[in-house]
């Protein structure tokens, strides 16, 4: 019962988090990309395992898009992510599991918010390409901070 509280207030923490976080948009070309969310899915990856990690950026997406500061696509994108770093790390065991995060949002949240989220919205063609792009703008970036991050948490003496 303990981990399971433990866990549950981790999520809700790197939930709250990435909500916070979500302000700061980092301009890349004619995009303005949210490196900062995939940095939170690839540490609570690899902290809480793949079903509490894609749980919490499910449920920050969630405030995000009722807050205003998120899009639809924050929904097939993130916990994607953060699923692919959490199965990542049980089969590895190992912090480069972070670097994970792109393989479930550009690949499969991408390839989602194509098939689901543009057609709802009345893009013509999904623009596959151009979401991929723009997820792994942002996804890239982010998973290699979250690395970063991890490894200085490990420095410190956390354990995961």
């Amino acid at each position: 019962m303990r981990n399971a509280t433990r866990k549950l207030v981790l999520a809700a923490l790197f939930a709250g988090l990435g909500v916070l976080l979500s302000s700061f948009a980092v301009p890349v070309g004619a995009s303005r990309v949210f490196p900062f969310q995939h940095t939170i899915n690839a540490v609570a990856g690899v902290l809480l395992g793949p079903w509490w990690a894609a749980g919490s950026a499910l449920v920050t997406a969630t405030l995000r898009f009722s807050a205003g500061t998120g899009s639809l696509f924050a929904f097939p994108g993130s916990p994607f992510g953060a699923l692919a770093v959490g199965v990542a790390y049980r089969l590895l065991r190992r912090d480069e599991a972070a670097l994970f995060e792109p393989v479930g949002t550009v690949l499969v949240g991408a390839t989602l918010g194509a098939v689901v989220i543009s057609p709802f919205l009345g893009v013509a063609g999904g623009g596959l390409i151009a979401l991929m792009i723009a997820f792994a703008l942002s996804s890239i970036p982010g998973a290699f901070i979250g690395y970063l991050a991890l490894k200085a948490l490990r420095r410190t003496g956390q354990k995961g």
